[in-house]
């Protein structure tokens, strides 16, 4: 089975896993609660796969 998107490039862009869960958490109810999206279309189904596609993209960052 292929995830996408894959570890190796959210590591990438997020190196902790764990910040890379909580800002995937976050984004994904935010989308659920007000509906609005950055990209124009998303591979995954599911709000948490589509805030990963997001970090992958670069549309989604960590505040420093």
């Amino acid at each position: 089975m292929m995830l996408y998107p894959s570890i190796d490039k959210l590591n990438e862009k997020v190196p902790s896993s764990y910040s890379l869960i909580i800002l995937a958490s976050k984004r994904a109810h935010e989308m659920q609660e007000y509906k609005n999206y950055h990209l124009d279309s998303y591979e995954s189904v599911k709000p948490v796969g589509k805030a990963l596609e997001e970090v992958v993209s670069g549309d989604l960052k960590i505040k420093e």
